[in-house]
């Protein structure tokens, strides 16, 4: 359970399905989840059964229609999630990535047919997804990706590569972006929607030694000469994508920052409940005033970074959730998200530094968030052209 910060909650989350829906998330992050985070951690990926509970959980998609086999909710769903598998500190499982970054793309712009064949299946935990956007060459500049989806036949092929893809070990619905026309830039990229199980010319790398958030398959895609059908094109023509990503970017940018949120509560509850056991000098930690100060500022940053979270998903269920609004949020609380985590570290003393101790993972896994989603330098710059 997350850290009360003590300030007012929405209305809506005091709604019978919202507290329902968090009592199941938080029951299943708690008996499915947490008791193998470090078995995880070990092994670099988390056990592909979880992704069936969490269908069978209805965890899987619970804002995609009932009549596709979802709970038929919204965004508020997701962050009652984020709420829950962060709060609880697991950061490596990629569920709100499946739920709320790839599935959209699906429900937003497939075709009925498309959406038949692929939402059960999403919201099943049948298929596990991922996005391929970033190749190795560049990262934030989407315009100047090198993979090419070719028209051939009745149907495109592949080339190119793609990395630090989340669940990228795992998946087996991948969103790839691609350039179907090269010569147009933004107006030659399309998205599609690639099954790979059985499928020749995709292969995976090992997956990448990261700093942080080692449970999570992150790992490198290839894609040699892939046959793919002209139904796995996203959309009724080419030459979205561009348009399609930047559309659904607010949202991502919402969730990474809802993500720190949820990690900055849970760490800071352990470290102030830390200060109030732990002794030195014959007195409490929390006793001396430096940490004291610490912890206020702590606490106070993370209360205004909270208010303005749930201010920002309020906007975003309404539909007003400005690019500019978005990008604040992503870069606020990810550079909050890091500071505060130094402060705990250095607060928990040599013990912030042993990897049993949560403060440690949550410190390592707190750093790429102010990388992925896009750099917070590109965070400024989208900020500014609203100037």
């Amino acid at each position: 359970m997350v850290y009360n910060l003590d300030i007012k909650r929405p209305a809506w989350r005091e709604e019978e399905e919202f507290v329902l829906f968090a009592d199941a998330a938080n029951a299943f992050v708690a008996d499915t989840c947490a008791p193998h985070i470090e078995r995880w951690e070990k092994a670099g990926i988390v056990d592909r059964e979880v992704w069936n509970k969490g269908g069978e959980y209805g965890l899987l998609a619970p804002d995609c229609p009932e009549e596709y086999g979802g709970v038929g909710g919204d965004f508020r769903h997701d962050a009652v999630l984020i709420d829950a598998v962060h709060g609880q500190g697991i950061d490596s499982w990629g569920v709100v990535l499946h739920n709320a970054i790839v599935t959209p793309y699906v429900t937003a712009f497939a075709s009925e047919d498309q959406k038949k064949e692929w939402l059960p299946k999403l919201i099943s935990g049948e298929y596990v997804s991922a996005i391929a956007m970033t190749e190795p060459g560049g990262g934030s500049d989407l315009q100047g990706m090198k993979t090419t989806a070719i028209k051939k036949g009745n149907g495109y092929v592949l080339n190119g590569s793609k990395t630090f893809i989340t669940n990228g070990g795992t998946a087996n619905f991948i969103v790839v972006c691609a350039k179907t026309d090269p010569a147009e830039g933004a107006k030659g990229i399309s998205l599609f929607a690639v099954e790979t199980d059985g499928l020749e010319g995709f292969s995976r790398g090992e997956k990448l030694d990261k700093v942080g958030l080692k449970a999570q398959d992150t790992c490198e895609l290839f894609f040699d000469d892939m046959k793919i059908p002209a139904s796995a094109l996203i959309g009724p023509e080419e030459g979205k994508g561009f348009y399609q990503l930047m559309d659904k970017l607010p949202q991502e940018r919402l969730i990474i920052a809802l993500q720190g949120m949820a990690m900055i509560e849970n760490i800071l509850g352990q470290t102030i409940d830390y200060v109030k056991e732990r002794k030195a000098f014959g007195k409490r930690i929390i006793d001396f005033q430096n940490t004291r100060f610490k912890l206020a500022e702590c606490k106070s940053e993370a209360t205004m970074a909270k208010v303005f979270c749930d201010y920002c998903t309020d906007a975003l269920v309404e539909n007003r959730l400005s690019t500019e609004m978005a990008s604040m949020a992503k870069y606020l609380v990810s550079d909050l998200q890091c500071k505060i985590m130094d402060e705990c570290v250095q607060l928990h003393g040599g013990y912030g530094y042993m990897n049993e101790y949560p403060v440690a993972r949550a410190w390592r896994d707190a750093r790429v968030q102010r990388i992925y989603g896009g750099t917070n330098e590109i965070m400024k710059l989208v900020i500014a052209r609203g100037l």
